[in-house]
């Protein structure tokens, strides 16, 4: 009886657990889809047993509903036996129902062709899930993943006491995935802020891809590379990508927080803008050199300049001061005229706001980046 026991224990566990495997794999796509198919083939038959006894309630189209879902839950071989059934569903209650002329609640060529063209689109979703290999249950949750990962990745690091920094990212079109994005890091024992701003060729979803990729790369090239062989190393990766479309713009700070000190390494991107607190007034600050992935063997001169006590260092891409019936020139004075209002009022939510007041109903990707140092 102890042997029966246990050996009924072992089995229990091995039902539980190979059933918990089966669930994490069924969520995460790896699984059949066998128990999906077994459900949604019994309802055909209830329908239509309901459209037969109960056609007040139940309507021949209703069969719509696990078409629907067979489109988003199965692969295209079980959608398509899910397909056969319902056909052989719709002609079982044309039978028993009687013609379409006798009155209403019974099979008409309009019922057919509602089925017909669900079961279409049905099917085109499901060709095209099975050629990515990402299941509708999945798919969701792995743009959530890119996105957070890009966020993460662009998040800025916590500087010492005297310091404060903040960034706003405005995607185009109110999207989840933009072609702008940080990466920062604190180098050289967290004495040194390094900081890169870049704006990928494209908006919106269309960089979203590019933007994902080029920011796991620069995020691993920052720190592991001297200041100066960052952008020579992100030119030569995008220049290996062989992308058509794989131009980018970029901007490097390599900001000493004890000194103030700061080079700026410009790829064609935006000269930076600097407040001097003690004249009140806005400079320009930036490198020379060529656009990253244009091409190979691209030098970058930089520009230097100390943030004193009460200085502002801003860096931004041509999405928030460049528009169609704007130039950037004209953008730059708009900015430096809506950042004068915080010099009094402080910093703190200063870049969202900018962005608000600069650059909202722009449909191009936006962001800007403050870094102050406390009077």
């Amino acid at each position: 009886m102890e042997t029966l026991m246990a050996r009924m224990r072992m089995l229990s566990h091995r039902a539980r657990t190979a059933l918990r495997k089966s669930a994490v794999d069924y969520f995460r796509g790896d699984a059949s889809d066998w128990l999906a198919f077994a459900g949604l083939l019994l309802t055909i038959p209830a329908i239509a047993c309901g459209t037969i006894m109960l056609p007040v309630w139940f309507s021949p189209s209703a069969l719509v509903l696990p078409i629907v879902a067979g489109g988003l839950l199965l692969r295209p071989a079980s959608l398509l036996a899910l397909y056969a059934a319902s056909a052989a569903a719709l002609i079982v209650e044309a039978l028993v129902l009687g013609p379409y002329t006798l009155g209403p609640a019974r099979v008409t060529p309009g019922t057919v062709l509602v089925v017909a063209a669900c079961g279409f689109f049905g099917l085109i979703i499901a060709q095209f899930r099975s050629r990515v290999g990402v299941p509708w249950r999945r798919g969701g949750t792995m743009l959530f993943d890119l996105r957070e990962r890009i966020r993460v990745q662009s998040k800025l690091p916590a500087l010492p006491r005297g310091w404060h920094r903040e960034m706003a990212l405005r995607p185009a079109g109110g999207q989840s995935f933009s072609g702008d994005f940080v990466v920062a890091a604190r180098t050289n024992g967290g004495r040194t802020l390094e900081v890169v701003l870049t704006d990928v060729s494209g908006k919106g979803m269309e960089a979203g891809s590019r933007a994902l990729l080029l920011s796991g790369a620069f995020g691993g090239l920052l720190g592991a590379l001297p200041p100066h062989g960052f952008l020579p190393a992100a030119n030569g990766y995008l220049l290996r990508q062989d992308w058509d479309e794989g131009f980018a713009t970029s901007i490097h700070l390599v900001l000493d927080l004890e000194t103030g000190d700061y080079e700026l390494l410009s790829a064609g991107h935006l000269p930076a803008l600097q407040l001097c607190a003690g004249t009140g007034r806005w400079q320009e600050k930036s490198g020379e050199g060529p656009l990253l992935g244009v091409y190979d063997g691209a030098e970058f001169e930089p520009a230097r300049g100390n943030l004193r006590r009460g200085d502002v260092l801003m860096l931004f891409t041509d999405g928030l001061v460049e528009t169609a019936d704007r130039d950037i020139g004209e953008g730059i004075d708009r900015l430096t005229g809506e950042a004068d209002r915080y010099v009094a009022a402080g910093w703190d939510g200063a870049a969202w706001h900018l962005i608000e007041k600069v650059a909202k109903d722009v449909n191009d990707d936006r962001a800007l980046l403050l870094i102050r140092r406390s009077p």
